[in-house]
């Protein structure tokens, strides 16, 4: 019989969960989601093949359950910051400082962009949650424009833009050069939506 892991059998799958996810991350930054099998996901993890599959039928639901978690993680982590932050412009910026904290789970490399080697379904399902952390920018963006901190614009097409530039952004790892990479982004996001970012830190100053 399988060693449980924790006081509970509820604990235990939930910790294995868990484990799956940290193996399948590390495999994806190592190798490339592409190149990785249940097999080497499971043996990483530390578990029997067949406790993957108590949970996930394939590759492609355990990656689903990943960034789900990891989702649900940031999103929690973005509220929280936001969170006693009245002025719209003090929340762009630290709706981008999250951004560029945040794990980029949708573009883990080496190996081919995820887009090309998932399913059509799973595809979508990626499309949901990117459209869940879409949610907060929006509801910024709405709030400096009702309260006449942003100029009108079409967030439809100004919220995937700036998402997009978030996304495709490479920042160092740490030091000077980082938080200067943070603070260029900063300004770059607070001009696109016609905020003069000098002006801005004057008056939230």
């Amino acid at each position: 019989m399988p060693k449980i892991i924790g006081a509970s059998l509820a604990e235990h799958r939930e910790q294995v969960r868990l484990r799956l996810f940290r193996a399948l991350s590390t495999l994806m930054e190592r190798e490339g989601f592409d190149a990785i099998t249940l097999a080497d996901i499971a043996a990483e993890a530390g578990v029997g093949r067949t406790a993957v599959y108590n949970h996930f039928p394939d590759k492609e639901s355990l990656l689903l359950g990943f960034i789900e978690n990891e989702t649900s993680s940031y999103m929690a982590a973005l509220e929280a910051s936001l969170e006693g932050i009245e002025d719209p412009v003090e929340q762009l910026r630290t709706y981008v400082q999250q951004q560029i904290n945040l794990k980029r789970v949708y573009h883990l490399a080496p190996g081919p962009d995820l887009r090309t080697v998932v399913s059509r379904a799973t595809m979508m399902h990626l499309r949901d949650h990117i459209m869940v952390v879409e949610v907060p920018l929006r509801r910024i963006l709405t709030l400096g424009i009702a309260t006449g901190r942003f100029p009108r614009q079409d967030l439809d097409a100004v919220v995937p833009l700036i998402n997009s530039c978030l996304a495709a952004r490479n920042v160092p790892e740490d030091g000077p050069q980082r938080a200067r990479a943070i603070e260029e982004t900063v300004a770059f996001v607070m001009r696109a939506v016609g905020v003069d970012p000098d002006r801005a830190v004057q008056r939230t100053a």
